[in-house]
């Protein structure tokens, strides 16, 4: 009798990209296949790529590179790599990686289990036209979050037409699903698999309809304790969605909004639709309506155009709303986007002083701000063993979103996936340290 392969899955990028890792090892779970975490032991090798800039495209061609050596040399018969790299350039990888069996774009991963059984061609490439496959609540998962926690996407695609951003050719137009699906998963999930905190994404979370009411219904849900709203834009959060925020316990007072920039010019030119007005009116209403609000974004250095003065502007702003948590990244040319085309250039070391600037910035006012947390007690979920010497457990508060954000590390013992009390002994840069007081 012929054995099941053994199936060995790496998946690459964000929560996003994760969650659709997760409904491929559902669908393989469901038809047999066994699961190892070790390529070496594979029969069946599965890269789940982003190809969002080009960190992320060089981080996926040196792992099909990497993988590719158990295909010649080691007991792989088959490698196939899936999501947004064959998607987004499905006419050049058959010839650039001869290795691969078998491309899955962003709208047939959910049936690799049947791709896997067909004999085709070497390098065949599925579902790479534009678009992408919309999960519901029958779509089977196998978690590969921490205990306790999950993400649940509410909706696919975006329908922003940022002028340096790839995700709509690769992911296609915003579609959401539908509350009653999005209820159904959490449920399960709450109930089945003992998840305790729900991690709201998609590529734009605050323009899913009618937001502020599922919000208010999943919080009904008796098991969850924690409901975070990550990936947000600023174009369509709305007060109905920060009152929940404020007026549900459940909810995380935590607000994912990836802005950019802040100079009227670049935004303009990045096609943001939103300015520094309506920027700055947005975080002051937030923090108002929302006590003790802990805010997130992400900006955008170095794109075509950025004067000194744009980014003198970007770092008072910085300095002016103190940022809980801030990721910087420098602009690169991306194909077939508009503002590839776009000119004057920003030279690279420019680019790099000018991330290094922010950063150093945000470091003191983060060491700073995370001061106020000393002598709290905050509820804690336990994440698993701690990554850094000399403590015995981590996990996260509400205020601290998975995999992005700073942890809070602990020298008790505890259980992965539950809640405990723990009260903040130290401050550092981006982590907590504490002691827990209760159970």
């Amino acid at each position: 009798m012929e054995l099941t392969p053994n199936i060995y899955l790496l998946s690459l990028g964000c929560a996003k990209n994760l969650v659709d890792s997760e409904v491929m090892l559902g669908v393989l779970s469901r038809a047999g296949y066994r699961f190892t975490t070790s390529a070496d032991e594979a029969d069946i090798i599965v890269v789940n790529t982003c190809a969002f800039i080009d960190a992320a495209v060089a981080e996926a061609t040196e792992a099909i590179r990497s993988l590719a050596c158990y295909k010649r040399n080691g007991r792989c018969k088959k490698l196939v790599v899936c999501g947004c790299l064959p998607q987004r350039f499905r006419e050049d990888l058959p010839g650039q990686f001869p290795e691969v069996d078998l491309f899955l774009g962003t709208s047939s991963f959910q049936r690799i289990d049947r791709y896997l059984l067909r004999h085709t061609a070497p390098g065949a490439c599925f579902g790479c036209k534009r678009g992408s496959y919309l999960l519901n609540d029958r779509t089977p998962r196998v978690l590969a979050t921490p205990p306790g926690s999950a993400y649940i996407k509410i909706a696919e695609g975006c329908s922003h037409r940022c002028t340096y951003c790839t995700i709509p050719a690769i992911r296609g137009p915003y579609q959401s699903r539908s509350p009653a699906s999005i209820l159904r998963e959490a449920q399960r999930l709450a109930s089945h698999d003992g998840v305790r905190e729900l991690n709201l994404i998609a590529q734009d979370t605050s323009r899913y309809p009618r937001l502020a009411s599922l919000l208010v219904n999943l919080a009904r849900i008796p098991e969850v304790r924690w409901i975070r709203l990550l990936y947000g834009h600023p174009l369509h959060l709305h007060r109905d969605t920060l009152r929940v925020m404020a007026d549900e316990e459940k909810m995380c007072r935590y607000l994912d909004l990836p802005l950019q920039h802040i100079a009227d010019s670049v935004l303009k030119r990045m096609g943001r639709r939103t300015t520094s007005a309506t920027i700055r009116s947005l975080l002051d209403t937030a923090r108002k309506l929302v006590p003790e609000l802990s805010v997130r974004t992400t900006l955008m250095v170095g794109f075509p155009g950025e004067t000194d003065q744009d980014f003198q502007q970007l770092l008072a702003f910085v300095h002016e709303v103190q940022f809980d948590h801030l990721g910087v990244f420098a602009y690169r040319d991306e194909p077939g986007t508009a503002a590839a085309r776009m000119m004057p250039k920003v030279p690279e070391n420019i680019k790099q002083e000018r991330v290094r600037e922010l950063m150093r910035v945000q470091a003191n006012l983060a060491r700073a701000r995370n001061q106020r947390h000393r002598s709290k007690v905050y509820e804690v979920l336990i994440s698993g063993p701690a990554e850094r010497a000399g403590y015995r457990m981590q996990g996260r508060t509400m205020f601290q979103a998975p995999e992005v954000d700073g942890v809070v590390l602990l020298n008790n013992e505890a259980r992965p996936g539950d809640i405990v009390k723990v009260r903040i002994i130290k401050t550092l840069t981006h982590d907590l340290i504490g002691t827990a007081v209760q159970a």
